[in-house]
């Protein structure tokens, strides 16, 4: 679905580009990644941001909310899901200023970043598992 002009990008279509490379994420990673839950929003609420110290919501693009990967054996029960929040406007903000690659691209960079946090990975390994499901 690559875009060149028209109407912005709507959180239905945001969803439908995340969820596409939800689906091409490789093993073991995607079965890690089942439980985790994907919520796209126009932009993060105001105690999300004041949480973070982000007093402009256009900052943030992306959000993973809950325990890494590799913390969970110390996790306390009873804590919420996972997710990952990706925020719309700031996210088709962001690809305007840059216009130098596409909608799709920019999603899977930001949702890949998030999908980084759940596992504790590096900016390199981050980078790598972009490569793979590109």
């Amino acid at each position: 679905m690559t875009r060149a002009f028209g109407l912005p990008a709507s959180l239905e279509e945001i969803e439908i580009l995340a969820l596409a490379l939800l689906a091409r994420i490789p093993e073991p990673f995607a079965a890690h990644l089942r439980e985790v839950r994907l919520v796209v929003e126009d932009f993060a609420d105001a105690a999300t941001l004041a949480q973070l110290g982000i007093e402009d919501p256009f900052e943030l693009t992306g959000l993973y909310e809950g325990v890494p990967l590799g913390d969970k054996h110390s996790a306390p029960s009873g804590i919420m899901p996972d997710r990952i929040r990706l925020f719309r406007a700031p996210i088709l903000d962001e690809w305007i200023a840059r216009g130098d690659e596409t909608l799709e691209h920019l999603v899977a960079h930001v949702l890949i970043h998030e999908i980084g946090h759940h596992f504790g990975l590096s900016d390199a390994a981050m980078h790598a598992l972009e490569q793979a499901v590109e």
